[in-house]
């Protein structure tokens, strides 16, 4: 691996990147100390003699993973063995505190034809804006480089997780996800002031609102996918819903049947966890047909309503009727993606308490879990 000379304060050859080298499509790269200078060492006419890259383009953006390629002069051309990208997240106040703050963000890769793929989820998040700029380098016969002037600035945002990583994400969440229990009722705790705005203002009907940024920072629906939130686990001694709630002391409760049978489909959106040992599973009920339908079809992994780990609908026997089951070791957060009539079902204050400490309004994802992170983003 080849290392540049004015990555001086490098400890050792072996950095944190050889782990995610076989990740990239470059030749050769290394991650290397920043440095605010635009040259490193070589003369003033050697680094005129380099060509300053020029009109920089960035393409096939993915979740950890960008093709970058630039135009430039012939001048110099033939004395270019490799490239410099220096990488920057955009500054904000709620970048992740997880990173570590010793992560150089300069890539070092051999010249290659362009474009070139950048991939590495060690040090790409998904749903983040980063910065690029380039430089053209010339390594010397003592190892160090001659550089030409970095080029402008250019800004991009990462995009959210594929189809492939929340099937990843399915994969983990299955195999915690235990044994299914019957349940019959979905619950939505809110306010006693949500209810009476919604029978005023509302026509009797809560309505969608789009989904926070709780979960996976990946996450496809954070932000865009507009729904409500429903519960259905029930306790293992009682078989009903608990008596306690973060959200509020009155709860909505409805038949499962009326937003759960075979005219729906089922989608799987995320899975996380909020440094406890709790996890959750976000589900995805959209009417067949209906918008939220739709949307879901292009970004969510589908599941069977009769047959999958977390929620089946399945027909009861003679009767014809319809039975429901939850799976019992997760927290399911089902989101329902149409207006709900209050007349569906009752209103009622709970006996319990307002647990505001298991809020999962904007929860952020524990990512150092092992057992609900996958080796993308972050």
């Amino acid at each position: 691996m080849e290392v540049p000379g004015f990555a001086h304060n490098i400890g050792s050859p072996l950095s944190p990147c050889e782990g995610m080298i076989k990740d990239l499509s470059l030749d050769s790269i290394q991650l290397c100390e920043r440095d605010g200078s635009n040259s490193q060492d070589g003369s003033l006419s050697e680094m005129e003699q380099l060509p300053v890259p020029q009109n920089i383009k960035i393409s096939n953006i993915t979740c950890d993973s960008f093709k970058i390629c630039w135009e430039m002069e012939a001048r110099g051309k033939e004395r270019i063995t490799h490239y410099f990208i220096d990488l920057n997240k955009k500054e904000n106040k709620n970048s992740n505190k997880f990173k570590h703050k010793d992560v150089p963000t300069k890539l070092v890769a051999k010249a290659v034809p362009l474009p070139m793929t950048v991939r590495g989820h060690w040090f790409l998040s998904p749903r983040t804006e980063y910065t690029v700029a380039v430089q053209t380098a010339s390594k010397q016969n003592d190892g160090d480089y001659a550089v030409s002037e970095w080029s402008e600035i250019v800004e991009f945002c990462t995009a959210d997780y594929s189809t492939v990583h929340l099937n990843q994400l399915l994969e983990k969440a299955e195999v915690i996800a235990g044994r299914m229990l019957p349940f019959s009722v979905f619950y939505r705790n809110q306010n006693k002031e949500y209810f009476d705005h919604a029978r005023e203002e509302q026509e009797n009907r809560m309505l969608p609102l789009v989904k926070d940024n709780s979960g996976s920072h990946g996450s496809p629906i954070s932000g865009k996918l507009e729904g409500l939130f429903f519960s259905c686990n029930t306790e293992f001694n009682t078989g009903k819903p608990p008596q306690d709630s973060p959200y509020g002391r009155h709860r909505f409760e409805v038949q499962a049947d009326a937003l759960f049978n075979p005219e729906t489909s089922l989608y799987f959106g995320d899975f996380y966890c909020m440094y406890t040992a709790y996890h959750y599973v976000i589900l995805v009920l959209a009417p067949k047909g209906s918008r939220g339908d739709d949307f879901c079809k292009q970004r969510l992994p589908a599941l069977d309503i009769t047959d999958n780990r977390f929620l089946t609908c399945k027909q009861r026997g003679a009767d014809g009727g319809l039975e429901f089951h939850h799976a019992q070791d997760v927290i399911l957060e089902v989101i329902y993606t149409e207006p709900v009539d209050l007349a569906l079902g009752s209103v009622a204050e709970i006996s319990g308490h307002q647990l505001m400490s298991l809020s999962t309004v904007n929860a952020k994802k524990d990512p150092s879990c092992k057992t609900c992170n996958i080796s993308v983003g972050r």
